[in-house]
């Protein structure tokens, strides 16, 4: 029988965007597709576990309005479904003295975006925040906090199979036909037919995109983000979350300290480009897809633009020396002595073809596909916004 809907992923944007459909039209017949074993094994389950309150982002951005909406929504959620979340701030720190005009933008894009008791803090006043930190200026953000998103994510699954969703795994799509009376999904498995097809595919979201008559332009860039833990014993150098004023130029945050809900503390990540969509490992080389980011004319530019940025990067990858050195910006007295190898995560990154890195989020559509092309950071925390828009685009479908 055929579905209304067909998501393409059981990532945290995926289950999100299955529960605003449910929750809204409770009678829509939905079935997630997903090619891994369970959900949120990609980004979903390797992101730093951060709740974002909404202080980076331009204001009036997609980024800006779901962060803040999904922020409400997943706090809400999270005390309705009893998931753990702890609101224990974290302190943006300017080391240097050309980052202080970029730290009173962002304190400005954060009074934009509503975020209410920001405060600037001294150099004295980071010290009573953070006792190891060494800085000029901060702003002290007290919405952010940390949560497990494999958590979340597990109870959207656990809800909406109660709801009467269909979930699959291990079912990677492989082809998707659309006639004028219903579209059919293929994977390897067999073949299913929907109304609607929402491609909520993260790393490969680009490749879904391409298999759909609504094809993308844009070519996702995996960048993997490398993290090292701080030892038990030198846990203690952190409280919270420490973060550096980032580099306006990139769409990454820069080396910080978070601490994790499941304990520790992690210390990253940096950036760099991964040799595989789904390489986690320094030796993870898929060269079909080595060779297509390599090609892409967007990736040049970027490569050609920012060369020795990303040597830097790559650099610090390879030389826990230069690594450390990065983290002592914000606590000089760390050593390399206080790290171990910690996990890493790879960043889907749009990319188009004139080398733009898109900064936000974009989603495309047309009669009968809705294709989610990029979903950076901070998704996991935006999700259930996104998914409040994924539902109203394709309700109106409907």
């Amino acid at each position: 029988m055929a579905k209304d809907v067909i998501i393409i992923g059981a990532g945290i944007v995926g289950l999100a965007t299955a529960w605003k459909i449910k929750s809204n039209a409770p009678n829509t017949e939905i079935l997630i597709i997903e090619k891994e074993k369970e959900p949120a094994v990609h980004q979903t389950g390797h992101n730093s576990g951060v709740i974002h309150s909404g202080l980076y982002y331009k204001p009036g951005s997609l980024k800006a309005r779901n962060c803040i909406e999904g922020y409400n929504q997943m706090i809400a959620f999270c005390q309705e479904e009893g998931v753990d979340f702890d609101l224990c701030g974290k302190i943006v720190v300017a080391t240097e003295q050309h980052e202080l005009p970029l730290l009173d933008t962002l304190y400005e894009r954060g009074v934009q975006n509503g975020l209410q008791n920001l405060k600037y803090i001294s150099s004295d006043e980071l010290k009573e925040c953070e006792p190891h930190v060494a800085g000029l200026k901060g702003i002290h953000v007290p919405q952010t906090g940390i949560i497990d998103y494999k958590q979340v994510t597990k109870k959207l699954e656990e809800k909406l199979l109660q709801s009467g969703c269909e979930i699959v795994y291990n079912q990677q799509v492989i082809k998707i036909e659309s006639d004028s009376t219903c579209r059919t999904v293929i994977t390897a498995s067999g073949e299913h037919q929907t109304t609607l097809v929402v491609n909520c595919a993260g790393l490969y979201s680009d490749k879904v995109a391409n298999l759909t008559p609504a094809k993308s332009d844009l070519k996702i860039i995996p960048f993997r983000g490398e993290y090292y833990k701080l030892k038990e014993g030198s846990e203690h150098l952190v409280k919270n979350l420490i973060y550096p004023v980032p580099d306006p130029n990139f769409p990454f945050l820069g080396v910080h300290f978070t601490r994790m809900m499941k304990g520790g503390v992690e210390a990253g990540p940096n950036a760099v480009l991964a040799f595989q969509r789904e390489g986690y490992k320094k030796s993870d080389i898929n060269l079909a897809e080595l060779f297509e980011t390599l090609t892409w004319p967007g990736f040049q530019k970027v490569a050609m633009k920012y060369w020795k940025t990303g040597f830097g990067e790559m650099y610090r990858s390879f030389s826990k020396a230069a690594f450390t050195k990065a983290l002592q910006k914000l606590i000089p007295e760390i050593k390399e002595s206080d790290l171990e190898p910690g996990g890493a995560g790879v960043r889907a990154q749009a990319c188009d073809r004139n080398g733009g890195l898109l900064d936000d989020f974009s989603i495309q559509e047309n009669e009968h596909f809705v294709n989610v092309c990029n979903a950076p950071s901070p998704a996991a925390t935006s999700s259930l916004a996104i998914g409040t828009s994924i539902s109203n685009i394709v309700l109106k479908k409907l």
